[in-house]
């Protein structure tokens, strides 16, 4: 069996696309070479790759499987071109990261400054992503390294801790709770809440309110750390944060951080990826660097 490179490209932009028209015109292609080239594809393998109906292209389960394998064979061949140019230098090159709003954040900004001013000529893609979504990414190849924070599950993948961070409860000067400089979180379950839109956290307390058979009073949800801050500064109610992000947003203002005594709130932040010598030079430069930051930051506190 003969893998076109061109072939899995196409099939794999048609993929992301859903769509024949789209997908043929990020390869460069015209729709009716794509459709043959799509067809010529599907007969090779002996397998029928999209599902077709009025609303686009979606995959079949074989289509899934080579989504999968496509990612991971283009990504390496990036690589290995990416390498050879730069004769194995980790100077030159490219990868990618899918990272959570925290990471992106709180930690991504001082490595990746430090990392690219000593490499000028390597290009990073960063792309926030909630955590789910962060290891799939890793475990589909669509991207290189994964930054993460929380109990998640690696299966598969591997990973290495880099630091700790702790959740807080964030309150307006004003708040009933606003003396507190400790309280357990079922403490404050009775007040409303502000929360992070389409994240990690928010599914995290969905089930430990599950778990405690009570409800949390969610009065809006925002969609980062900044716009949290300026609702509960405005009153509108409280908000569970990463301390490192609630402490910087919390200069100036009349808000009020209150340490979370539960267990839970201490977080592990991970970097994971397929396999540390699959990626490129440059991508395990980057790990270093953020291992190396991360142990830099600690001996200083």
């Amino acid at each position: 069996m003969h893998f076109d490179l061109t072939d899995l490209r196409l099939f794999v932009h048609i993929a992301e696309e859903s769509n024949l028209t789209r997908g043929a015109s990020r390869a460069a292609l015209s729709p009716g070479a794509a459709s043959a080239r799509l067809k010529s594809l599907e007969s090779q393998l002996d397998q029928r790759l999209f599902y077709r109906d009025s609303r686009g292209l979606t995959l079949t389960p074989p289509g899934e499987m080579l989504l999968r394998h496509a990612r991971v064979i283009l990504r390496q061949v990036e690589h290995v071109r990416s390498d050879m140019s730069g004769q194995g230098s980790d100077v030159t090159g490219h990868f990618r990261i899918f990272a959570s709003t925290t990471a992106i954040t709180e930690v991504l900004p001082d490595v990746l400054a430090r990392f690219m001013a000593e490499r000028p000529q390597v290009s990073v893609d960063i792309q926030e992503r909630n955590t789910r979504e962060v290891i799939r990414g890793i475990l589909d190849s669509a991207a290189d390294i994964g930054v993460v924070a929380g109990p998640v599950s690696t299966t598969g993948l591997e990973a290495r801790c880099f630091s700790t961070d702790r959740m807080v409860l964030v309150v307006p000067g004003a708040h009933a709770l606003a003396w507190r400089p400790v309280i357990a979180f079922e403490e404050c379950i009775q007040y409303p809440h502000i929360g992070l839109r389409d994240s990690t956290l928010s599914d995290f307390l969905i089930e430990t309110m599950s778990n405690l058979n009570r409800r949390l009073d969610i009065r809006v949800q925002m969609g980062s750390f900044e716009s949290m801050c300026r609702m509960i500064e405005a009153g509108v109610g409280a908000g569970l944060l990463p301390e490192s992000a609630a402490r910087r947003l919390a200069r100036g203002t009349t808000l009020k951080v209150i340490e979370l005594s539960d267990l839970w709130a201490v977080r592990e932040r991970r970097v994971i990826y397929r396999e540390l010598e699959a990626l490129p030079a440059c991508g395990r430069a980057f790990v270093d660097t953020l291992l190396e930051s991360a142990t830099e930051t600690s001996s200083t506190r």
